[in-house]
């Protein structure tokens, strides 16, 4: 059984040597990770996946199909949802406690402290977090399991925003937590250091229907370049919902961008609170510390069907999982594909019980505004537990 307290065999190639000495069992830390033992393939489901994944087992009697209204779907955020005192109250769940313990481990530091005293300069910074984002996304998993069970027994599909679609391939079984948190930890070092290397930054971008968001980068590439800078980089980002962007690159063009928002069809321009343009070509030197960490990591099949967000389509297999990971890093975030190809049905056909597990309700407001019908099943489980 694959869980979150990853068994590192002796076997594993020598930069996770450090981690065998971590006091874990065999058994996997609660029901909220899939077993990926048998190898099983991705459920033959809809494009959201309207039934549970069936055993390979020659003998297993074939489940029956289960209704859309009886399913549940899982959202993980990204970057950017982190917030001071988030985790607060989750210890009490599952093995949360055994998670932070693990984090501390690898990640150097006391994960589980930051999260919930800060500083928030530090939380911030893109090497904290991204791992704070993971572990405690995972965290609300568990609390998810422990209070309604019956969302994980049924779930079917699940996607993450950016980093987040580390830990809903945790969840699927395709990924230990404990390696997963490593290549997260190398991921979040390689885009941090990608970022120092130029002024740059993400905008976030409302506009109006006839707004052209690919001309209004071209515009301000050009407008770099008659400044003299080599190479300009600006584009779209993430697709968030109809008419909402968020375009990313060098300093010079988001300011150009912000300048002239009027004039572009721009109805709301707000800079995010990062620290580089990711998902653009400037992220090109986190590549291959991702790709080179990944390489060494034991990927299996998902259980269930998780979405990426480079092409907004379902994982399929280990080696998939590894080439669009690395891409991710240099590619937009499709996040509106992915929930037009998750909830796509039949007319008159029930949505599925969606949870949004995890710090912030941002994944909750774009799928508002891409189906409300779908977001009428949605449930925001917190990372925050308020005191008796």
């Amino acid at each position: 059984m694959r869980g979150y307290n990853a068994l590192v065999r002796s076997s594993r190639t020598s930069f996770l040597s450090d981690l065998q000495s971590f006091p874990f069992c065999c058994r996997t830390l609660s029901k909220t990770v899939r077993c990926s033992s048998q190898n099983e393939p991705p459920p033959p489901t809809g494009a959201y996946a309207q039934q549970l994944l069936e055993s390979e087992a020659a003998e297993a009697i074939p489940q029956p199909r289960r209704k859309p209204h009886e399913c549940s779907v899982l959202l993980f955020p990204g970057q950017g949802s982190q917030f001071v005192g988030m985790g607060r109250g989750l210890l009490k769940y599952g093995n949360v406690k055994e998670m932070f313990n693990v984090a501390q481990r690898i990640l150097g530091y006391d994960l589980l402290s930051l999260c919930l005293n800060g500083p928030e300069e530090e939380l911030m910074k893109t090497v904290h977090c991204q791992p704070a984002v993971f572990v405690t996304s995972l965290a609300a998993v568990e609390r998810l399991n422990d209070e309604v069970p019956a969302a994980i027994e049924k779930c079917v599909a699940a996607a993450g925003f950016s980093v987040g679609e580390f830990a809903a391939l945790v969840f699927s079984g395709a990924l230990d937590f404990t390696e997963a948190l490593y290549a997260v930890k190398v991921r979040a070092e390689a885009m941090q250091e990608a970022s120092e290397r130029v002024p740059s930054g993400m905008l976030s971008v409302m506009g109006r229907p006839d707004a052209k968001y690919n001309y209004a980068c071209l515009q301000a590439r050009e407008h770099c370049l008659s400044l003299g800078l080599q190479d300009p980089v600006c584009s779209v980002a993430n697709y968030l919902f109809p008419d909402g962007r968020v375009i990313a690159g060098h300093q010079q063009a988001l300011d150009f961008l912000q300048k002239n928002s009027r004039k572009l069809g721009f109805l709301r321009v707000r800079p995010l609170p990062v620290s580089g343009a990711f998902h653009t070509s400037l992220m090109q030197p986190a590549v291959e510390p991702l790709r080179d960490v990944l390489r060494k990591l034991e990927i299996g099949r998902p259980q269930i069907s998780v979405y990426s967000n480079v092409d907004a389509k379902r994982y399929m297999h280990e080696t998939h999982v590894r080439r669009l990971l690395v891409k991710q890093l240099v590619s937009p975030v499709k996040w509106e594909q992915i929930l037009h190809a998750l909830y796509e049905r039949k007319q008159g056909e029930d949505f599925p019980h969606t949870y949004e597990v995890g710090p912030g309700k941002q994944l909750g407001s774009t799928l508002q505004k891409c189906n409300m019908k779908a977001f009428k099943n949605y449930t925001h489980v917190d990372v925050i537990v308020p005191e008796d």
